[in-house]
Order: C-alpha cells, then structure tokens, then sequence
C-alpha cells in the first residue's frame, strides 16, 4: 500500500552528518511520514546527489527533499528525479545553473565562519573557536558535540555546480536564519526570491533544525500539504 502522506528525505549540509536531523525525524514519523536522512561523503557532489538517489529508493513517492546549508545546493541538483515533488531549503545554498558554491558566498560579504576553517589535506575543519558562528545559539555544550563530531569538508566542492536546478520546475519552501553566519542571510533572502520560494524567517544560527526545529518542522509540513 503506497504511503498515506508524502516521504520526506534530507540532505545534510558540511561539517554535519545526517544525524543532524534527529530533532525533526521522530516527529515526522509519528506524523506518518517515511522519513530517510542520507549520509554524504562531502567529497563531490555527484557523490551526495547518488547518495540522496539511493535514500529516495528507500521510500516511497511523491518525496520532499530537504536540503540543509550544502545540501540545499545538493537537493537543488538531485531534485529533478521524477520522485520528488518538492524542495525545502534551509539556511542553505540554492544555485542556477552554473553557480558554484565560491559563486554564491561571493555575491555578499564574506560570512565569518570562513575565517574560522582549517585546510588539512584537501579538506576542511571548523575551528573550535569558529563553532559560535556556525551554531552559536545552541547550549555551550550543544556547540561542543557539534564541534566534535564535524565531518571534513572536501574542498573540491566549493567549485561544484549543476546545469539543472531542480526549483526551477519543483515548489520550493525555504527557512531563512537571520542570524546566519555561515550562510549570509541576504544570499538566503537572494535565492529565495529568485526561486520564487514559499518563506518564513527565524531568529536563528546557521541550524535552525537543532536551535527551532518547530520552525523548520512547520516548513516541512507546509510543503508536504502544498504537493
């Protein structure tokens, strides 16, 4: 018997782990959604869009993907499959065709968590005295796990673009943190209107998820109602 209510799958953003949707998925299992949340190897990006593939063969259509800080420009290319038939974004980069991620953070003021990276060996670490500005209105202990259990950054992804963005022809939805200092919240605010997205807007760090998952659960179910 096909699902009742649309599927939802999440994409993660850099420095993060598909763990970190753990505040949103119990509830939209109990809601009676199937729920996956893909784990991306931060290395390509046709890496993480097969990895969202094989997360969307694990339920079942229509899905919502929903694409956190990287995963959003994640979501924007594997969305076009013909499972899923709408987009949330969150705090996140959105691309057009051809855009890179370096292209997006540089049509706004450098954020400040850039100034806080490490480079090692083709990849990239938050630094622990940049983890307040990735996720500075979390409990102190909160930064620190979040800090601790970071995935490395593959730098190559930073020239990563896609020729098909997905929210040209998919209903978008998008969360944007005015508090943002990762992703500028202006760059959020660009992407959004161009996109044409349904917005809401919260006080919120770069992981609005983890600091008001209410917010971004409202979100997920605006769109799951919408398609």
């Amino acid at each position: 018997m096909a699902p009742s209510k649309p599927s939802i799958v999440f994409a993660h953003g850099l420095w993060a782990d598909g763990s970190c949707y753990s505040k949103l998925i119990p509830t939209l299992q109990q809601e009676g959604h199937e729920v996956v949340s893909a784990q991306n190897t931060l290395d390509t990006l046709d890496g993480d869009v097969d990895a969202v593939r094989r997360a969307l063969a694990r339920v079942g259509s229509p899905a919502i993907l929903v694409g956190h800080s990287w995963g959003g420009f994640v979501i924007t290319a594997a969305g076009t499959d013909a499972r899923v038939a709408g987009l949330v974004y969150v705090s996140a980069l959105a691309p057009d065709a051809g855009e890179t991620p370096q292209d997006l953070i540089g049509k706004f003021a450098p954020p400040p968590l850039f100034s806080h990276l490490d480079a090692e060996d083709g990849r990239l670490w938050i630094s622990r005295d940049g983890i307040s500005d990735f996720c500075g209105d979390l409990p102190e202990a909160e930064q620190q796990l979040v800090w601790a259990t970071q995935v490395s950054a593959g730098e190559a992804v930073l020239g990563a673009s896609t020729d098909d963005p997905a929210w040209r022809t998919k209903p978008s939805w998008f969360v944007i943190s005015r508090q943002d200092r990762a992703v500028d919240p202006e760059l959020q605010r660009f992407e959004a209107e161009r996109m044409g997205a349904t917005v809401v807007e919260v006080d919120s760090s770069h992981v609005p998820m983890l600091s008001h998952p209410d917010v971004v659960l409202d979100a997920i179910r605006a769109a799951a109602r919408g398609v």
